[in-house]
């Protein structure tokens, strides 16, 4: 579907409506300029006051010659700065945008014109405004389109998260550290993660191991010097068990030993979502090192999906790792599943959600399938058949009630581009469960460093709230070459934000 938009010079306009038109058209291209060849044309045009902006919008189906109007006003405060206006002015348009396009397709988009990763940072500002309850959710309703369902479901997480993490507004001078293994059995359809599979690689995994215990040992000497405390560990990948449990075993030692005050961190996470990566041995070292929240994935009990996506481990695996994790005293066991793979429908996914029961994970993390530019299953899209919009929705309305009657919260959310039926991906937990980490990483509230290969670090400032993002080479080699340099890049990022040692 070409759509052609008229009246906006703008360039900066391109990219949040090319992100709308994506919500309706699966292979939407939005041109800004007359385009004879265009199904659609919108003309947009706005006008601003000193507090105000308006958008106006007219589209022409040209198959049809049909014409769709829709205007918005948005008050602004008095004064804003360039940037904040222009924000405005890109939100109004979006919202007639979606208006008219809602009107022509006849589809509800119900996260309304947010096309965002966190929209519940939406409902932390409110919060931490002193915004009342039933404004803020008034005021999402009404200043993005959100629809009540997931206004009152941002409202749930964010209740939830503020009884997990009641100083969550307060860790600011606080760090979470995620450690990356790019390492993994075998590589998966839909992933885009640093991920390679381990098979012969074991010269780059003992390189890599190299400078990763070089990260941890300077990174933990910068944090002890300046007094930073850390409140989550986070190890992910790829699959951090994919490792041998020698190497496990050293990695946390070498943690202990750097890190400040490790047995005072509030969580420690290690994936082991591979279910073929996890054995006796692994476990042991886990709990040798007071290690118990991981995460065994099996994203589905269909063993025919298992295999089109590239999971070369069996259903009976899966359960039969989650077993042996519990009688090793893995006691908080996450499991994540995921909506809309290829060749499921509601009756598969109904039969993994009855799967999980028989389990009952502390936590659950219901994924949406998202095509991710990079993934094998997004460029060759036509292999893979997935659920339509319609269905995909009624997988999730279901994993909502099987969670609430399972007595499971939702407690973080996020969303993907490009996923499907423009849904989002919940984290459920058992209370007191919940993983503080995912809750740090999707709040945005403090800084997460990187450490590994393909890492990012998030640095948020203390001070100003403003975000500069960092980024570990991700592919092994280019990691082994330059991780001193990576390493040097951090600390002094880390050295302007907490110029001043924090208090003991």
């Amino acid at each position: 579907m070409k759509l052609a938009i008229l009246g906006l010079d703008d360039e900066r306009f391109h990219r949040p409506l090319q992100n709308i038109a994506n919500l309706f058209f699966e292979d939407s291209d939005l041109v800004m300029a007359q385009d004879a060849s265009a199904e659609l044309t919108a003309e947009i045009s706005y006008s601003t006051s000193e507090n105000s902006v308006t958008a106006f919008v007219r589209m022409v189906e040209h198959t049809t010659g049909a014409q769709f109007h829709s205007e918005h006003t948005r008050a602004f405060s008095q004064g804003n700065a360039e940037k904040e206006t222009f924000k405005e002015i890109k939100r109004a348009i979006s919202y007639v945008l979606v208006n008219v396009l809602e009107e022509l397709t006849g589809i509800k988009q119900k996260w309304g014109i947010l096309t965002g990763v966190r929209p519940t940072k939406l409902m932390h500002q409110k919060v931490q405004a002193g915004i009342g309850r039933t404004e803020a959710l008034e005021q999402l309703q009404k200043d993005y389109m959100i629809s009540k369902e997931k206004v009152e479901l941002m409202q749930k997480i964010v209740d939830r998260q503020l009884a997990v993490v009641p100083d969550l507004y307060n860790l600011k001078n606080e760090v979470s550290i995620y450690i990356g293994i790019p390492f993994c059995p075998t590589k998966c359809a839909y992933c885009t993660f640093p991920a390679y599979a381990i098979n012969g690689r074991q010269g780059s995994v003992d390189s890599f191991l190299g400078g990763l215990h070089y990260e941890i040992r300077e990174m933990g000497r910068f944090l002890k010097e300046r007094n930073i405390r850390i409140t989550t560990i986070y190890y992910g990948g790829g699959t951090p068990t994919s490792i041998t449990a020698e190497e496990m075993d050293m990695l946390y030692e070498e943690m202990y030993a750097a890190f400040p005050d490790v047995e005072k961190v509030r969580e420690i996470t290690v994936e082991a979502g591979r279910p073929d990566t996890i054995t006796p041995e692994k476990l042991e070292i886990l709990k040798k090192w007071n290690i118990d929240r991981i995460s065994v994935n099996p994203q589905s009990y269909t063993q025919e999906t298992l295999k089109a996506i590239g999971r070369h481990h069996t259903v009976e695996e899966t359960i039969e790792k989650f077993h042996l994790s519990r009688k090793m005293g893995m006691n908080n066991i996450n499991m994540d599943l995921i909506i809309g793979l290829p060749g499921e429908e509601l009756p598969e996914f109904t039969h993994t959600l009855n799967e999980t029961e028989k389990l009952m994970p502390e936590s659950l993390t219901v994924h949406t399938l998202s095509f991710k530019r990079a993934s094998e299953m997004t460029r060759n899209k036509q292999k893979y058949k997935v659920a339509a919009r319609d269905e995909a929705e009624r997988m999730m309305n279901a994993a909502e009630k099987w969670t609430a009657g399972h007595g499971y919260n939702p407690y973080y959310l996020y969303r993907m581009k490009n996923i499907l039926g423009n849904l989002e991906n919940v984290g459920y937990s058992i209370p007191g469960q919940e993983s503080i980490y995912n809750i740090m990483i999707m709040e945005e509230l403090q800084s997460i460093i990187g450490l590994g290969c393909g890492a990012s670090s998030k640095f948020i400032d203390p001070h100003t709230g403003k975000i500069t993002h960092f980024a570990n080479p991700k592919d092994p080699k280019s990691y082994n070459d330059n991780f001193e340099h990576y390493t040097h890049k951090k600390i002094e990022i880390l050295k302007e934000l907490f110029s001043v040692p924090a208090a003991k």
